[in-house]
């Protein structure tokens, strides 16, 4: 009954349609109840009698009342295609809307399968109901109580018997309910689930055939197949049970009036032409319960699919605008942090009382080991989390009391995983910046993508596929860069955007942010310090705080934490096509293992060293195989994967620039024991145990002394 009041509560909006349609459903309803008390009047008036006069009247009657009833019939079903269509516009309107004000935390609740399903199958439901279900139960429940008041006048004995007799006819799918109800919800989750799989397979199809997981993704399809199967099973059991128990109901009244209406008719108490007319109703009512009775599977299933869609719709964003925002005005920028506390969770803070100060036109870098902060800090930068503790303000206004329009337009996030819609490269450029063709070109042009669109065979009209995956890392971070400076911002937030660029091109990007920044304010997330060795002020984020902040010379003579990061980044040399790499025997000098070894012995195990190259996605190592080479990061970011034992996967640490693995290898040959996944394009050094072994035998110092390092790190 709740499903049914939420129901009308949707019409009633409409409220001049809702009373056409109620109005002609009211003439249809009612014509084909009192049609059947044609039959009294015709047997027992005109047939009984053979009255021509009386026949003739009942049948100018019956033909002008039925020529109203088409009319009737037809206007009735076009108000109702226009109600049940406004009503889904406005539910589709109002979820894709509601969608679209949704912060961060919503869309890591929710995935991709669970919002299309809702859209998909969930909103068919329900419009289905809404156009054909409801209206079908609310003619067949008029029916019923029209019905049944004419029966009552009819004769009033023999109704009460068929009422009594048609509890059966609702206590059956009444029992069923719940059985049904459970069977729909679990067969509408599987699908969310099937649905998430197949997103998850199309959208890493590349790296589902780099890693062969093909059977992996194959026996999860199966089983969720299964599952699908199963529940169908019990959903189709559940309906059916539903739909056959009031048609047998039907058939035991339809005994039970044939002998007491006989009952009757031989003790005079009702005329044969009461008789058939109370029999040709009957069956029109006890056909319309029926029918009602078969509609509750629909109504479940609709139940269902609108408590998931209003599920979304009642899920309240964690970033709202003020009723009463501000605009902020058109000017470069000072951004200031107030003791902010931050956590994804209540039960985690990933950030702890930060404060800063940005000055107007600065460059400004936020640095530190992964997890530590950086990222977040400049997530809360764009507003797309609000603190849990203290205030983020721009040119002196809290953040939260800024329209979101008037932010958006002052200031730009570009961040390392970009996307592109699925249209051409002139399109994902311009948007509604409303910038020229002129513009367009000078931008692609500052983030040296230009002369690569231009050798292409349709230019700018390149058409983009499955979300910028028909481009590489690079190509797709130069054109959401140029995407950024086409609209223009006063504040220019990146985060880790030259991570996919090769070395000649991050060069470029770096000289861009230098011409940049006395017109623009710019804040950098990197965890490569070479790219902001010319910042204004860097802050070194740790643990969630702010642990030193200065220039980059400033900060190397403090010897803290900055220090060791540099130190651990510095010392290679990487040529411009980004494919050959080397390293300084002063950087091999500061791995513990190497520690004291002759800078003459230094030289030749940097001469050791081989580049790799790998794409995103590809295993360096895998858990299990044999260990038998040494590997040195020079630049890229890697995932170190543990095999869990239910068969699935848990990333347990990041390696970045500088970071080293594999260092047991150089002396025993031993299994790995996680897998290394490059997380984007990257570049390392590696050398082979038979080679360090060939000149190991040659100094045996170099043993001596790698096997006293180790040793002390397992001990």
């Amino acid at each position: 009954m709740n499903f049914l009041r939420t129901l009308l509560n949707l019409w009633t909006p409409y409220k001049r349609l809702t009373g056409i349609f109620l109005f002609c459903l009211l003439i249809e309803v009612g014509y084909s109840v009192a049609a059947p008390i044609s039959l009294k009047y015709l047997v027992d008036e005109a047939f009984t009698p053979k009255s021509v006069h009386n026949f003739t009247i009942i049948l100018i009657v019956l033909l002008s009342t039925g020529f109203i009833n088409i009319c009737a019939s037809i206007y009735g079903e076009y108000t109702l295609g226009n109600l049940g269509g406004q009503i889904i516009k406005k539910l589709r309107i109002e979820l894709f809307t509601h969608l679209q004000k949704q912060s961060l935390p919503f869309h890591q609740k929710y995935r991709v399968g669970d919002l299309v399903a809702r859209f998909s199958s969930d909103m068919t439901s329900l419009e289905r109901v809404v156009r054909i279900v409801f209206p079908y139960f609310l003619k067949e429940a008029l029916s019923v109580l029209l019905g049944l008041f004419i029966l009552f006048s009819i004769e009033w004995k023999l109704t009460l018997a068929m009422l009594v007799g048609s509890t059966l006819m609702f206590i059956g799918p009444r029992l069923l309910q719940g059985r049904a109800e459970t069977a729909n919800m679990d067969y509408k989750e599987s699908q969310e689930r099937f649905t998430n799989t197949i997103d998850e397979m199309v959208k890493g199809h590349k790296t589902i055939k780099s890693l062969h997981l093909q059977a992996r993704f194959q026996d999860r399809a199966r089983k969720q197949v299964q599952e699908l199967f199963t529940f169908g099973l019990k959903l189709q059991l559940a309906g059916s049970m539903m739909e056959r128990l009031p048609l047998i109901s039907l058939l035991i009244l339809n005994g039970i009036m044939i002998g007491f209406g006989g009952y009757l008719i031989f003790h005079d108490m009702m005329s044969i032409g009461g008789f058939m007319a109370f029999f040709t109703l009957f069956l029109s009512v006890g056909q319309s319960g029926s029918n009602l009775s078969s509609l509750v599977p629909s109504l479940i299933d609709s139940s269902t699919s609108f408590h998931r869609i209003r599920e979304i719709l009642d899920h309240q964003a964690s970033v709202t605008e003020d009723a009463h925002s501000l605009e902020l005005p058109s000017s470069i920028p000072s951004i200031r942090m107030d003791e902010v506390t931050f956590g994804y969770t209540e039960e985690a803070d990933q950030l702890h009382n930060v404060s800063l100060h940005i000055a107007p036109g600065s460059y400004v870098a936020f640095i530190g080991p992964s997890g530590s902060g950086k990222s977040t800090a400049l997530q809360l930068l764009s507003r797309f989390f609000d603190p849990k503790q203290g205030s983020v303000s721009i040119n002196d206004y809290d953040i939260r009391t800024l329209s979101e329009a008037s932010l958006r337009k002052q200031s730009t996030l570009v961040t390392q995983d970009t996307f592109l819609f699925n249209t051409t490269i002139r399109d994902n450029l311009l948007l509604d910046s409303g910038a020229s063709e002129a513009e367009m070109i000078a931008a692609a042009k500052q983030a040296n993508i230009h002369d690569v669109i231009a050798s292409w065979p349709n230019g700018y009209d390149t058409e983009v596929h499955h979300e910028g995956g028909s481009l590489s890392g690079g190509e797709r971070q130069r054109l959401s860069i140029a995407r950024a400076l086409l609209r223009k911002p006063n504040l220019l937030l990146l985060d880790e955007v030259t991570s996919a660029l090769d070395p000649a091109t991050e060069s470029d990007i770096n000289q861009l942010v230098e011409r940049l920044r006395s017109e623009k304010t710019i804040v950098s997330v990197t965890h490569r310090l070479s790219s902001v060795m010319n910042a204004d002020c860097i802050h070194v984020f740790q643990d969630g705080r702010i642990v030193d902040s200065g220039t980059h010379q400033e900060l190397l003579n403090k010897n803290n934490l900055y220090r060791t990061l540099w130190d651990k980044q510095y010392g290679f040399n990487l040529s411009q096509d980004g494919l050959y790499a080397t390293v300084d025997m002063d950087r091999l000098a500061k791995l513990p293992f190497f520690e004291g070894i002759a800078p003459s012995l230094l030289k030749n195990i940097a001469m050791l060293f081989t580049t790799e190259t790998c794409k995103e996605s590809e295993n360096i190592v895998r858990e299990g195989d044999d260990g038998n080479k040494f590997y040195i990061i020079v630049r890229g970011k890697f995932e170190i994967i543990k095999r869990m034992p239910d068969g699935g996967e848990r990333r347990v640490a990041v390696l970045q620039d500088g970071d080293h693995f594999g260092e047991i290898a150089l002396l025993h040959n031993v299994p790995r024991n996680a897998t290394v996944r490059a997380m984007g394009p990257s570049v390392l050094l590696s050398v082979r145990q038979e080679a360090f072994h060939r000149l190991m035998a040659e100094h045996p110092q170099i043993k001596q002394s790698l096997e006293h390092t180790l040793q002390k790190r397992i001990g």
